[in-house]
């Protein structure tokens, strides 16, 4: 994966409108140690022979690879470390094959002060086009004061 460096927000420091993302490229070593790590064997994803002969014409990322990366943007730069997944919403809208540049976006679209909560829209992009989109829900720590 690409190198992430990482950024802290406070639920204090948050704003609408704030963005984050990374570019990765999907390589075969990813969707196929993704593959090791779920379980997932389904030949789309592996077998370049079986492949070839579905509608894609060629192998394609597991869809839940592809909403991995946006983990990685939650985790580590927009809130950042601390922050905590309560829901995530996916519609996968086109397929992501090996080779790809996959941009991962996502944007400050709700701050719920109640809980410490952020609603952010995530996309995945692809030449251009969103191959994946939806919501996340996380709770965000607070900014501890020193007495």
């Amino acid at each position: 994966m690409s190198q992430l460096g990482i950024k802290e927000y406070f639920f204090e420091d948050l704003s609408l409108g704030m963005r984050e993302g990374l570019m990765k490229t999907v390589m075969s070593d990813d969707v196929v140690g993704f593959a090791t790590l779920t379980g997932d064997h389904n030949p789309i994803h592996l077998s370049d022979h079986f492949a070839r002969k579905t509608r894609f014409g060629g192998r394609i990322a597991h869809g839940l690879y592809t909403a991995s990366l946006i983990s990685a943007v939650l985790g580590m730069r927009l809130p950042g470390p601390g922050a905590i997944y309560l829901s995530q919403t996916l519609n996968f809208r086109a397929p992501v094959r090996i080779g790809d540049v996959v941009s991962i976006v996502v944007e400050v679209i709700e701050l719920v002060p109640e809980g410490r909560r952020c609603r952010l829209k995530c996309e995945a992009i692809v030449d251009g086009k969103i191959v994946l989109d939806g919501e996340a829900l996380v709770m965000v720590p607070a900014r501890k004061v020193k007495s």
